[in-house]
């Protein structure tokens, strides 16, 4: 093990994705330490993120208490908890730029406001925050800032979060969530309010999800060009994960893109058969010569994360978009407060 972390902080990260991310774990192994074990790491800590604002009665007041933990460890004073002193020490060893955890804060607290999108523009914000934010953070684990290797890394941190949402329409619905693009549904007459009251696998509905999938499959595509540029021995894990994702989206197919009254499941024979792919490409990775596609301009919702992981700066104070949702949230936790004492 090459990173700071403490041994058995690194063992809890281990143990917490084994459990939590099946797919990312699964790509992990093939994965050198020296980018597995801050990657694990790193996971651990925005898995805790993910699941508090996901899980929790109070998702307001989780995104503020995340706050609070970025800012401690931040200021190398973390809680005394296992992701938080771990996460500190990545952030220590590899200059992680502030940019790109706060990046994922805000799209959580997007979540726990209940954003919706208009459009897909509006979806793929939302994706640089959540998962692309994941993707520039990688390379910075890999030591990689070269520009074009970090837009074809949030390439795929948007392709796979487009996928997730794909897959996960029905569950999002009952849980009055949506992530569809809104004019998308409007274009298809759909009323979103009456598919969260009653959600269905409509035509309309399996044709959005498609189609969605579709801009995925561009993406997950674009993204095949920046394996080259990351470290030899780190490609078949970035592999891996780029296939096992696209897989969820084959799955979801293969349903008939009906993601409401069925979930899409990969099984462990579909990763290994995955995992073999992704050492073959790595392997032609060597010696197949450079795509023009790495060259493309990032997606311009991306494009700021892709500034702050290449040219790291002094951490600053955040930004003012991430100001302003959080003293939304900070409202909306005081008057949610208020209804309780009143009750």
């Amino acid at each position: 093990m090459t990173t700071n972390v403490r041994a058995d902080d690194l063992t809890h990260c281990q143990n917490a994705i084994r459990t939590g991310s099946l797919s990312f774990h699964a790509a992990s192994r093939l994965l050198p330490s020296s980018v597995r074990d801050p990657a694990l790491v790193l996971y651990a800590f925005c898995r805790l993120a993910d699941d508090e604002v996901d899980e929790g009665g109070h998702k307001e007041r989780a995104v503020l208490t995340l706050t609070e933990r970025l800012d401690l460890a931040y200021a190398g004073t973390p809680r005394d908890t296992p992701e938080d002193r771990a996460f500190t020490a990545i952030i220590e060893e590899f200059d992680m730029p502030r940019a790109l955890p706060e990046a994922l804060l805000e799209g959580l607290a997007w979540d726990a406001v209940g954003r919706r999108y208009d459009t897909l523009s509006g979806v793929r914000d939302y994706s640089a925050r959540v998962a692309s934010s994941v993707g520039a953070m990688m390379c910075v684990l890999m030591r990689v800032r070269e520009p074009n290797a970090l837009a074809r890394a949030c390439d795929l941190g948007v392709a796979m979060q487009l996928t997730n949402i794909a897959r996960d329409v029905g569950e999002d619905a009952r849980a009055g969530r949506l992530f569809l693009p809104l004019d998308w549904l409007r274009e298809a007459g759909v009323d979103p309010e009456d598919f969260l009251a009653d959600p269905q696998a409509t035509d309309e509905i399996r044709r959005i999800v498609a189609r969605l999938l579709a801009e995925a499959d561009r993406l997950y595509l674009r993204s095949e060009a920046g394996i080259k540029l990351l470290p030899a021995q780190a490609r078949m894990g970035i592999w891996a994960a780029r296939l096992i994702y696209a897989g969820i989206g084959t799955e979801v197919r293969r349903n008939g893109c009906d993601s409401i009254s069925r979930r899409a499941r990969t099984n462990s024979a579909q990763k290994i058969g995955w995992m073999a792919q992704a050492t073959a490409r790595a392997t032609l990775n060597r010696v197949s010569p450079t795509s023009a596609v790495i060259f493309a301009k990032p997606l311009p919702e991306v494009t700021y994360l892709v500034d702050a992981a290449a040219r790291p700066k002094p951490h600053r104070g955040r930004t003012i978009a991430l100001l302003d949702i959080l003293a939304d949230l900070k409202a909306r936790e005081r008057s949610l407060g208020r209804g309780r004492q009143g009750a």
